[in-house]
C-alpha cells in the first residue's frame, strides 16, 4: 500500500522506493488565475479523499531557455493552472524530527520550476532530509510592477510555501523548527531576501550563486512593465494584462528580458535594472520589501539564522562562450556593458592591466562573475557575521571539460543534489562523485546540525572552503586583491 499523509488541506498518495517516499505536486496555494491572478497567494481550497501526489504538478508560465541553455539546463514545462505547488520527498513519512531543506530554483525570476531533474530531492531524504522543491510565480505575473496588484508576488508565494511547511512538514517527519532554505541563482537571491525580511519560518540558509543586491527601485521596475505592456497594447496596469493570456504575455517579455540582459542601458531601463542584467526581479516597494537585501542584513536583519553563502569561480562563463557571444567581444563593448551594469570604469581597467592576457570574453566573465556573485556575497557574509551571525562561505571551483564552462554558473547544483549523470551537457563526461559526496555532505551536515564543516567566515579572515574536486581546501580571502577593487 502507498503512504498517505493528511496535511492541513486534504490526504495525499505518495510513492515509495528505495527507501524514500516523494510526494509530488502537492498545492500550496490556490492557482493564480482567474480573480486571484495578480493577487497575493491565497490557501488552496481543501479536497476530500486522497489526492494523488505521485507525478510532478503544473510548472509556472514561462518563456523556456533559448539556445544552449535548452541542452544545459533542462527544464520542463508542465501545462496546467495548479502551479503554486510543491514536492516533498521524505525517508519517514510517520517519523518526526528529522531537519527540512526546502530549495527555490533559479532562473533570472522568469524561468525554472521544482520539477527539474537535478533538484530530485531523493537522494537528501536517503540521508535523512526532508527535502522540499517548490514552484513560484515567475517573470510579469510575479514580478511586474503594476498599478492594482501587490508588488513582489513571487517572493509573497515564496513566503507562503515556507509557511505551508511550517504548517505541514510534522506530517512527513520533518521538523519545522529546523528549517533551512536553500537556493541558487535568482533562487539564491530570493533567499538572501527573505533572510533579510526577518520572517521566523526558516532557521539557516544556503545561497548559491546569489546574494543581496538585486532588487529594483520602483521606477525602474515600472519601465519594463511599461515597456512590455507598450509592445502587447495593453495599459501596464493589472487590470490590462490581466486581459490577456499569460501565453501571450511570455514572449513579449521574453523579448525584452533579453534585451536587459544582451544590452544593460540604465538610460533605458534604469540603473537598478540594468546592474543585475534581468528586467523582473523583487521590487523595494516600501510594504514587503522596504531596504536592498544586504542593506538590511548589513543592519543586522537575518542574524539569528545560520547562512551558507558562496559562488562558482567563474560564474559568468554560462552567459558568454557557450552562447559565442565571448568571441566577438572586443574590449571596449566590454567596458561599455560592464559600466551599464554599475561596474567603475577604473574597476574594469584595473582587471585589465591585472590580466593583461585574458581575451575580452574573458575579462568581461572575470568582471562580471565579481561584480554580480563573488563580491555581492563577501558583502552578504560580511554583514551577517558582523552582527554576530554564524556565516560559512564557500567556492566552488572545479571546471567543466565542455563547451569552454570552467566552474561556471549552475556548474554545482548536480553535486549539490548528488544527482550527477554520466554525461550531462553542462559537466561533461564522468564529473567526479568524490566531489558530488563532499560537496552534498556539507549541505546535509549544515541543514543536521549548522555547521558544514569548515571555518566559519568572519570580514577579517574571510574563510572559503574552495570545492575544486583536489584539494577541497579552505583558503584565506582568494583573489583577495581584485575583491578589495570593489570596496
Amino acid at each position: 500500500m502507498e503512504p498517505v499523509v493528511r496535511t492541513q488541506h486534504g490526504r495525499v498518495r505518495g510513492t515509495t522506493r528505495d527507501g524514500v517516499t516523494a510526494f509530488l505536486g502537492i498545492p500550496y496555494a490556490a492557482p493564480p488565475f482567474g480573480p486571484d491572478r495578480f493577487r497575493a497567494p491565497r490557501p488552496p481550497a481543501p479536497w476530500d479523499g486522497v489526492r494523488d501526489a505521485t507525478a510532478y504538478g503544473p510548472t509556472a508560465p514561462k518563456p523556456g531557455y533559448a539556445g544552449p541553455f535548452k541542452t544545459l539546463l533542462p527544464d520542463p514545462e508542465i501545462p496546467g493552472e495548479d502551479c503554486l505547488n510543491l514536492n516533498v520527498w521524505t525517508p519517514e513519512p510517520g517519523g518526526s524530527g528529522l531537519p527540512v531543506m526546502v530549495w527555490i530554483h533559479g532562473g533570472a525570476f522568469v524561468n525554472g520550476s521544482g520539477a527539474v531533474p537535478t533538484y530530485d530531492g531523493g537522494n537528501f531524504a536517503r540521508d535523512g532530509v526532508v527535502c522540499v522543491t517548490i514552484n513560484y510565480r515567475l517573470g510579469v505575473e510575479g514580478f511586474a510592477y503594476l498599478p492594482g496588484a501587490p508588488a513582489n508576488r513571487g517572493l509573497r508565494d515564496q513566503i507562503a510555501a515556507l509557511e505551508w511547511v511550517r504548517d505541514n512538514i510534522a506530517a512527513f517527519g520533518g521538523d519545522p523548527g529546523r528549517v533551512t532554505v536553500f537556493g541558487e541563482s535568482a533562487g539564491a537571491m530570493s533567499v538572501t531576501t527573505l533572510l533579510s525580511l526577518d520572517l521566523g519560518l526558516f532557521h539557516r540558509a544556503v545561497a548559491q550563486s546569489g546574494a543581496g543586491q538585486i532588487a529594483q527601485d520602483p521606477d525602474d521596475a515600472l519601465l519594463v512593465a511599461k515597456e512590455i505592456a507598450a509592445r502587447l497594447g495593453v495599459e501596464p496596469t493589472a487590470e490590462g494584462f490581466a486581459a490577456l493570456d499569460p501565453a501571450a504575455i511570455v514572449p513579449v517579455q521574453a523579448a525584452v528580458s533579453g534585451e536587459v540582459s544582451a544590452l544593460p542601458d540604465p538610460a533605458r531601463w534604469g540603473a537598478t535594472t540594468a546592474a543585475g542584467g534581468m528586467a523582473l526581479t523583487p521590487v523595494l516597494d516600501g510594504e514587503l520589501l522596504a531596504r536592498r537585501p544586504e542593506d538590511a542584513i548589513a543592519a543586522g536583519a537575518g542574524r539569528g539564522v545560520d547562512l551558507l553563502t558562496g559562488y562558482t569561480a567563474e560564474e559568468f562563463r554560462l552567459f558568454l562562450m557557450p552562447t559565442g557571444v565571448a568571441a566577438v567581444l572586443t574590449d571596449d563593448l566590454v567596458g561599455a556593458a560592464t559600466a551599464g551594469m554599475g561596474v567603475p570604469p577604473a574597476v574594469a581597467a584595473a582587471y585589465r592591466e591585472r590580466y593583461p592576457a585574458l581575451a575580452p570574453g574573458e575579462l568581461m566573465a572575470a568582471i562580471v562573475t565579481d561584480s554580480l556573485f563573488r563580491v555581492p556575497a563577501h558583502r552578504a557574509a560580511a554583514g551577517h557575521a558582523a552582527n554576530g551571525g554564524r556565516t560559512w562561505m564557500y567556492e566552488f571551483g572545479w571546471r567543466s571539460p565542455n563547451h569552454d564552462l570552467g566552474a561556471c554558473h549552475a556548474l554545482e547544483l548536480g553535486f549539490v543534489f548528488d544527482n550527477l549523470v554520466p554525461d550531462s551537457e553542462l559537466a561533461g563526461p564522468n564529473p567526479p562523485q568524490a566531489l558530488a559526496d563532499a560537496l552534498h555532505r556539507a549541505w546535509v551536515r549544515f541543514a543536521a546540525d549548522g555547521d558544514p564543516g569548515w571555518e566559519r567566515y568572519d570580514a577579517d579572515a574571510r574563510a572559503v572552503r574552495v570545492f575544486d574536486g583536489d584539494a577541497d581546501a579552505t583558503v584565506r580571502d582568494p583573489r583577495g586583491a581584485d575583491r578589495e577593487l570593489w570596496a
